[in-house]
């Protein structure tokens, strides 16, 4: 895939980017490079290659999994603007 001068100013405008018109060829031979480094990376085998959090292995940490209250039902249902018996009240919908 090819940018030209035209798509460059077209993608420019799109990114709310004012770029003159001596600065458009500059523009679309970066993208091409960027396209081109793009198509090499297809290239690349990832078969069988587990998702990565970071290029260092390590461990997400964990927390227990329990359902909580939250400690703070109080607080959370002072923006409500309706609550009752400590749940918030919405207008029924379906009949």
């Amino acid at each position: 895939m090819s940018i030209d001068k035209a798509q460059a100013a077209h993608v420019a405008k799109l990114a709310r980017i004012k770029v003159e018109d001596d600065a458009l060829p500059a523009l679309a031979e970066e993208f091409n490079t960027i396209l081109g480094f793009i198509e090499q990376l297809n290239e690349v085998d990832i078969e069988g290659v587990e998702p990565m959090v970071s290029v260092t292995p390590m461990r997400l940490k964990r927390r227990e999994d329990v359902v909580t209250d939250g400690q703070m039902p109080d607080k959370v249902l002072s923006n409500a603007p309706d609550a009752r018996e400590g749940f918030f009240a919405v207008p029924k919908v379906v009949e």
